[in-house]
Formats: C-alpha cells, sequence, structure tokens
C-alpha cells in the first residue's frame, strides 16, 4: 500500500473506534442523572449544574439522552461532574461519605464555610473547575 493510501485508513480507524460527541454526550447524560439521584439533587439544582437549559430541554435530555445536542458549555460542565463524582468516589470509598460531602459545610478556602454544592450552583463553569481541582489536589495529582 502507498503511503498516501495508508493515512486516510488510518484515520478511518481512529473515527470508527472513537465514540463521537453524540454519544458521549448521551453517555455523560444518562451518568449525570444517575449521580443527581445519588447526591439527591432537585431538579432546579440539575438545571443550575448543567447550565440553566430550558425546563423542556432539560426533561428532554433526561428522557431521551441519546437523542440529547447539549451545548459545547454543557458537555464541559458534565466532564467536571463526572470528575468529581469520580474523585469522591476515590477519596471516600463509602458511597455514603462520598455523596454526602457534596452538601456538608467545608472550610477550605475556596468554600469558605459553605458546601461544594453551594459553590458549583454559583452557575459558572469556573465553579464546577474549582471544586474538580480543589478534589484533583486532594487525591494528590490530576489522575
Amino acid at each position: 500500500m502507498t503511503r498516501t493510501g495508508a493515512a486516510p485508513a488510518r484515520q478511518m480507524i481512529r473515527q470508527v473506534a472513537q465514540p463521537g460527541i453524540r454519544e458521549m454526550s448521551a453517555a455523560g447524560l444518562r451518568t449525570f442523572f444517575n449521580i443527581a439521584r445519588d447526591w439527591r439533587l432537585s431538579v432546579e439544582e440539575q438545571i443550575v449544574l448543567l447550565g440553566s437549559p430550558g425546563r423542556s430541554t432539560f426533561f428532554k435530555w433526561k428522557s431521551a439522552p441519546a437523542d440529547a445536542r447539549p451545548s459545547r458549555d454543557t458537555v464541559e460542565r458534565l466532564s467536571y461532574l463526572l470528575g468529581i463524582y469520580k474523585a469522591l468516589q476515590i477519596l471516600l470509598p463509602e458511597a455514603e461519605a462520598a455523596d454526602g460531602w457534596v452538601r456538608r459545610p467545608n472550610e477550605a478556602a475556596i468554600f469558605g464555610g459553605r458546601s461544594a454544592l453551594e459553590r458549583m450552583l454559583g452557575g459558572n463553569v469556573g465553579d464546577l473547575l474549582v471544586v474538580r481541582q480543589y478534589l484533583d489536589a486532594m487525591r494528590g495529582g490530576w489522575a
């Protein structure tokens, strides 16, 4: 096979092997709704964490995540939320402790006595990033 014919084949293989944004978004939303259940989030809290989509959009996403077309902002939020959840599972292996952590007041400077959830509900994607970075630092790295 010539060199020019090999590159497109490799690109095709990579494209087939990697899920697309739609599949990743659907998986992220399904996981988010499970996390929301574990964290006992209200509908309003869920909406804010997802970047305040319209209520009808939110309920469509919840009922049919495979059909969802979330914005780039929402996908970024999902990434941070899933990372926060994963970090908590590692730091606090007991499910009740991990799930309850987000609601407990925290004296760390970035929380100022408020809970991580209160910080995350600030509405800015940066608030999710700060919580994620805090937990990653508590784990001792960015793994």
